[in-house]
């Protein structure tokens, strides 16, 4: 919070200092900050001031710019950068890691980005063009390709000489070793290395039982990975076990809160990367369509409440507790299937270990459609004066809780193993579900006990 705070006056100053023109004072208050305060900052500016104060910024401090950038995010970052000339872009992005360059320039408009490419030096350029090469959220997508390795023929002496006179590297956390032919064959940590002989061969200090990502990994696994081992950072190998790059634990964080976001998006039928401050006109054309999806889905529902008209007809009171079944089985279902995709987003549910998950989901939504629909039965029929109708909400409720339940595991788990993202359609398949058999089993039940719920019986 008072991180928070600290911002929010920040970007007041900022703001002040825009609208009466104190340049100097401004630039002077944005190097003080952190690159991703910058972005936050960045972020919450409307679109001219934004543009405004990065370019005051890159005219005096281009590294600070351009990480500030890279916190933002690709496609905002993208956004910012794509109003200037490929010659600037080529400049401002060779300040930064080519990882992050080439999220950027991935997310420039093609020619834009093709002639970027063409202006920047060539080793970077040719580090850029390599990962782009790799699928996105990829192991190969996100790794820094400026990886420190080490011969297995040195000695821990030779070995501390070689890393002392590295400057290119980002970050070390651990040592990698490698062969003549740049195979992955052992890691080592600098500690170990500083508390042996300098004349103690490498191998007999390395470990060569590690951990490593191939370069086509998903980037959620890779971070499922480094979360399980409680790694630092973790190498990427090529198809021939070649050390090609490593991607270090600030990456990883990206990438869970950045799939954690999808994933949540996704649950409601946002597209993942919508934020706050994204143009209305954006939101709208991303948010229709799966709106588009519910309302044919709506009417399917609907179609079945149309099967019992008449009942409805003669007992119009069932038209209040309608909503209540279907509601509630809907709430559940959004229970049962935050747990299921978020479980099979962390690895830990598959098809082939879910039975587990659907007798114990199953079990919930009985026991829940009983409390439930024993305090509902008692409401209808302390409102309305009969025992029936409160037995027909009662059993209602019973049944599509279960169905909540069971099709909140299934559907995802059917969905995945579909090779479909559970996370985007399992919502519209549910919600239908719900609705469907809520008012079937409650109208259905109705219609058949319809003798002891017409009024005057």
């Amino acid at each position: 919070m008072a991180a928070q705070r600290r911002i929010d006056l920040v970007l007041d100053s900022v703001k002040r200092l825009l609208r009466i023109g104190a340049t100097a004072n401004l630039l002077n208050l944005l190097q003080k900050q952190h690159p991703a305060d910058l972005a936050q900052i960045f972020s919450e500016l409307p679109n001219r001031d934004r543009e405004a104060t990065f370019s005051l910024l890159v005219e005096r401090n281009g590294r600070l710019a351009m990480e500030a950038v890279s916190e933002l995010g690709p496609e905002a970052g993208a956004a910012l950068l794509a109003t200037r000339s490929a010659e600037e872009i080529a400049k401002l992005a060779q300040e930064i890691e080519s990882d992050d360059a080439a999220a950027l320039i991935d997310h420039l408009p093609e020619e834009l980005s093709a002639a970027v490419l063409d202006l920047m030096r060539p080793k970077q350029s040719g580090e850029v063009e390599n990962l782009l090469e790799y699928d996105e959220q990829t192991a190969g997508r996100i790794m820094n390709p400026q990886v420190f390795a080490l011969s297995e023929d040195l000695t821990v002496g030779e070995a501390i000489t070689e890393l002392q006179g590295n400057r290119d590297v980002e970050m070390v956390f651990y040592l990698y070793v490698v062969d003549e032919r740049r195979h992955l064959v052992g890691v080592t940590s600098l500690r170990r290395l500083l508390l042996v002989s300098p004349e103690t061969p490498l191998k007999r200090i390395m470990t060569t039982d590690l951990i490593s990502a191939r370069v086509d990994m998903d980037q959620e696994e890779v971070a499922r990975q480094v979360a399980s081992y409680n790694l630092l950072a973790i190498p990427v190998v090529d198809e021939e076990n070649k050390l090609v790059g490593v991607i270090t634990v600030d990456d990883i964080i990206d990438v869970i809160k950045d799939e954690a976001t999808e994933d949540i998006y996704r649950l409601a039928g946002v597209a993942g990367d919508e934020r706050p401050f994204t143009p209305a006109g954006e939101s709208l054309r991303k948010r229709l369509p799966w709106l588009g999806v519910n309302l044919v889905t709506a009417f399917v529902a609907a179609s079945v409440v149309a099967l019992f008209e008449g009942t409805i007809e003669r007992i119009t009171v069932l038209a209040v507790f309608m909503p209540i079944v279907a509601g509630m089985g809907g709430n559940a279902a959004t229970q049962t299937l935050t747990v299921i995709v978020r479980g099979i987003a962390l690895g830990d549910l598959t098809w082939s270990n879910s039975r587990k998950a659907l007798v114990k989901e199953a079990v919930v939504g009985l026991g829940n459609g009983v409390v439930l629909g024993l305090i509902a039965a008692l409401v209808a029929w302390g409102t309305r004066g009969n025992p029936v109708l409160g037995l027909v909400l009662c059993a209602a409720m019973i049944i599509n809780m279960f169905v909540a339940a069971t099709a909140g595991t299934l559907v995802p788990l059917g969905l995945r193993a579909a090779n479909v993202d559970p996370a985007l359609a399992s919502s519209v398949f549910i919600t239908t579900l719900t609705d469907v058999f809520g008012f079937f089993s409650f109208l259905g039940l109705a219609t058949i006990f319809m003798r002891y719920l017409a009024p005057g019986n």
